[in-house]
C-alpha cells in the first residue's frame, strides 16, 4: 500500500505531523511545531518546510491556512493570518509551461517571503512568492498581494492596492474609542445581568 522510495519516505513525517497535530488546542499545535509559546496554530494549519519558517511572538494562524516556507518565510511579532490563506514562497509555473513538472525539476523558482511585526492577514488572502508586508500593514479579506505593502498601510483588492495609509496618532484614537465602546458593553451587560467577557467586548446587541 505505501511506496518505499525517497521521495515517499521524506515526506510521511510531514504527513504524521500534520494527522497528529489536528488533535491538538492551538498552544499545543504552536509548541508541536517548536513554534514561540505565545504563537497560537489553529485547526488543519498546514506548513510546508517548517525549518525555513520564522515566527515572532503572540501571532495567531487561523484554521486552515497554508504556509509555504519552502522559499523562506519570516512573519513578525504580533502578526494575525487569517483563515484559508495562502503564501507562497515558490512557484512551478514555468516548469508548466515548458512540460517540465517533474518531481526534482530544475526550474522550480523560490523567492522569500517577509511579513512585518504587528501585521493583520484576512481570511482567504493570497500572498504571493517574493513579496514583502511592512509593520504594521493590513491586507483585507480575499486580496492578492503580489506586491511589496508599505508599512502602516491598509492594502485590499486583486491585484492589492492602498486604501489608506495610518499614523500612532489614528491608532491611538481607534485604541481610545474601542476600548470605550467595550468598557461601556460590559458595563451595560453587568447592569442586564449578563455573564461578562473576560477580555474584549460581550457579545449580544449594545445598540442604544
Amino acid at each position: 500500500m505505501f511506496f518505499d522510495d525517497e521521495r515517499s519516505n521524506r515526506l510521511r513525517p510531514q504527513i504524521l505531523t500534520e494527522l497528529v497535530s489536528q488533535y491538538m488546542n492551538d498552544a499545543e499545535r504552536a509548541r508541536f511545531y517548536g513554534l514561540p509559546e505565545s504563537t497560537r496554530v489553529r485547526e488543519r494549519v498546514k506548513i510546508i518546510s517548517p525549518e525555513n519558517l520564522t515566527i515572532g511572538e503572540h501571532c495567531w494562524i487561523g484554521e486552515g491556512a497554508a504556509l509555504d516556507a519552502s522559499g523562506g518565510l519570516e512573519i513578525g511579532e504580533h502578526t494575525s493570518i487569517g483563515l484559508n490563506t495562502l503564501i507562497f514562497t515558490h512557484s512551478s509555473w514555468l516548469a508548466n509551461m515548458t512540460l517540465q513538472n517533474h518531481s526534482g525539476s530544475d526550474l522550480i523558482e523560490r523567492k522569500p517571503v517577509k511579513i512585518g511585526k504587528g501585521c493583520f492577514i484576512g481570511g482567504l488572502v493570497v500572498i504571493m512568492a517574493g513579496v514583502t508586508i511592512g509593520d504594521f500593514a493590513t491586507v483585507q479579506p480575499n486580496s492578492v498581494v503580489a506586491k511589496d505593502v508599505p508599512p502602516r498601510s491598509l492594502v485590499a483588492g486583486n491585484p492589492a492596492r492602498v486604501f489608506q495609509k495610518y499614523d500612532d496618532e489614528y491608532i491611538q484614537s481607534e485604541v481610545e474609542r474601542v476600548r470605550g465602546e467595550n468598557a461601556r458593553r460590559r458595563a451595560l451587560a453587568e447592569e442586564r445581568g449578563d455573564a461578562s467577557s473576560s477580555w474584549g467586548a460581550p457579545a449580544g446587541d449594545f445598540t442604544e
